[in-house]
């Protein structure tokens, strides 16, 4: 059996006095009371029976852990779990001293003796792996001894994790994979993947609580949870080297009680600077990539939205014992995600307005060529909710990238049988609506001018019972100005008038009782360009939304900030 503490290495390096004595056999009771303390085995190489353990690897420091099989014919099994790099590692078997060297003397070597009697013996390997894999060592019959398994990471700094057990048949804590560990795609869209495997029977015939978890990413699959988590936890310091004085020595007797309180500090203080010194060459590493893991129970069936259009993606499952935490790696996958729909272009007629509708974060692409050569092309553009951008191109040449929001005209350079290209991107806050016109012939603007405030101002002095005095901003342009009123509750929410906004929507979507003017101004002066209104005939404590359109050329108008007031209640 192994060794359980510091306590049975000791009696592996003294003297054994009574020839027939035995190394103590594994007390179930006291060994799951022992392993439930991870401190008794963080700062030891000894390696527990039918326990994981982690470890951490400085890099082409060689780390060395220990364990006794007391009896020939042992059934031996040896799991290493490399984590974020390939690991170099082998198992050796070495003869227990059993004798002193004092020829019978009584008198027992001095320590350092016994730990270079062991440290310098070669012993016999067993088994040998260079890799990143999962690796096995399984034996049904090993002979009794001294076990080494050494461990070295030449790549970098990393994680592993060790699990050891002469009981492989009773213990059982990874899950055990079907008989088709497959994972497979079932479903394929633009955003989505689903995802299918055969459910571990450590569940339905062990009985034992599994749970699966998905692992998403788009650089390789991954043979170990472990490794996942290595990569989550790329940037945190806590998972980039053990704690100060822990985990250090490859196999240091001097730790096992014998050290002075002084040399101990000595060595922790060492240990610190070491660990410092590696911490500053981990923090500089890259951050974490695109990885997601999810957990989704004991569902055998997930579905993977919010995926990139034409994206490849690699895809691991992992069973996972809840009792143990110990994870088994299925056959990873991986697929391409299908293409985005092509946009279908638009074609844009000479001098004719287009409405335009683009889903939330969307685009649209639309096509103007012009007849005959021209000197110019004007581009008038309003933007009916939130800012859109748009680009112009010409013959596949960017000409015009910019945000607009309300009401904008472009005007640019002609070219005989130019072609044009016209991307319009939405709002990220929601759907957006537009009108734009293309246009290579001398024309009025489609859409009437706006001045920079399209607010609409109220009076509160010049509030009644019965009226409310309103202004609003002009142009030097003389335009029709229509305004509408309509009744509202009090709690009348942002929301609401949110809906009311479209600027696109005009007089003739009202109702005609709602109608109350319309009136023609404009100033050359602009610091002078404004107008007032006083609506009357409303009642006493009531709420209005009132709306001002300005009317263009060829019946398109604008509609200004809508505006909610509320008259006295009393006078």
């Amino acid at each position: 059996m192994m060794l359980l503490s510091h306590w049975y290495i000791v009696l592996v390096l003294l003297p054994v006095c009574l020839k027939s004595q035995k190394l103590p056999t594994r007390d179930e009771e006291l060994f799951q009371m022992q392993i439930k303390d991870k401190a008794l085995f963080h700062d030891s190489s000894v390696i527990p029976d039918g326990a994981e353990i982690s470890g951490y690897l400085f890099r082409d420091n060689p780390k060395r852990y220990f364990f006794v099989v007391e009896e020939d014919n042992t059934p031996l099994s040896v799991i290493v779990t490399p984590c974020d790099a390939p690991l170099e590692w082998k198992l050796t078997l070495q003869e227990l001293p059993e004798e002193a060297s004092g020829e019978g003397s009584g008198e027992p070597e001095p320590l350092e003796q016994q730990k270079q009697q062991i440290l310098n013996e070669e012993g016999t390997e067993l088994f040998s792996y260079k890799g990143n894999d999962v690796e096995y060592f399984v034996s049904t019959n090993s002979p009794s001894g001294l076990y080494q398994l050494e461990l070295i990471s030449t790549e970098k700094d990393t994680h592993f994790k060790v699990y050891a057990t002469t009981t492989p048949e009773s213990d059982q804590p990874y899950p055990e994979l079907p008989y088709d560990p497959r994972v497979d795609v079932t479903s394929l869209g633009r955003t989505t993947v689903t995802l299918a495997w055969k459910p571990t029977p450590t569940s339905s015939i062990l009985k034992q609580p599994i749970q699966y978890c998905v692992v998403i990413n788009k650089e390789h699959n991954f043979k170990s949870i472990c490794a996942v988590e290595a990569k989550i936890n790329a940037d945190d310091a806590f998972m980039m080297a053990p704690k100060p004085g822990l985990d250090f020595s490859p196999f240091d007797f001097a730790h096992f009680g014998f050290s002075s309180e002084n040399d101990a500090s000595k060595d922790r203080n060492f240990m610190s600077k070491t660990l410092s010194t590696k911490l500053v060459r981990q923090m500089t590493t890259k951050p974490k990539d695109d990885l997601q893991k999810v957990c989704i129970g004991n569902k055998n069936i997930f579905t993977v939205s919010d995926l990139k259009p034409d994206t490849q993606y690699y895809f691991d499952v992992f069973a996972v014992n809840s009792a143990t935490n110990m994870s088994t790696a299925y056959v990873g996958t991986f697929a391409r995600t299908k293409e985005e729909a092509k946009q279908k272009t638009v074609e844009l007629k000479d001098g004719k307005v287009t409405d335009v509708f683009i889903k939330r974060k969307g685009a649209k692409f639309l096509r103007f060529a012009p007849v005959s050569s021209h000197q110019k092309v004007t581009f008038s553009v309003h933007s009916c909710l939130d800012a859109i951008q748009i680009q112009v191109r010409r013959d596949g040449k960017l000409l015009l990238s910019q945000s607009v929001e309300g009401v904008r005209q472009f005007q640019l350079r002609g070219k005989p049988k130019a072609k044009y290209l016209i991307r319009l991107k939405g709002s990220k806050k929601g759907a957006s609506m537009l009108k734009i016109l293309a246009t290579s012939k001398f024309n009025k603007q489609p859409f009437p001018s706006l001045p920079e405030d399209t607010r609409i101002k109220a009076f509160d002095k010049l509030r009644t019972c019965s009226s409310v005095t309103i202004a609003w901003l002009g142009t030097q342009e003389r335009n029709k100005y229509c305004v509408y009123k309509k009744e509202v509750d009090d709690d009348y929410s942002e929301e609401q008038k949110k809906r009311e906004q479209n600027q696109c929507l005009g007089p003739d979507t009202r109702k005609k009782s709602e109608k109350v003017l319309c009136k023609h101004f404009y100033s050359q002066n602009l610091h002078k360009a404004v107008t007032t209104e006083t609506i009357k005939g409303l009642e006493a404590g009531k709420s209005y939304m009132l709306d001002v359109y300005v009317m263009g050329h060829g019946g398109h108008s604008v509609k200004y900030q809508s505006k909610v007031i509320k008259t006295r209640k009393f006078c």
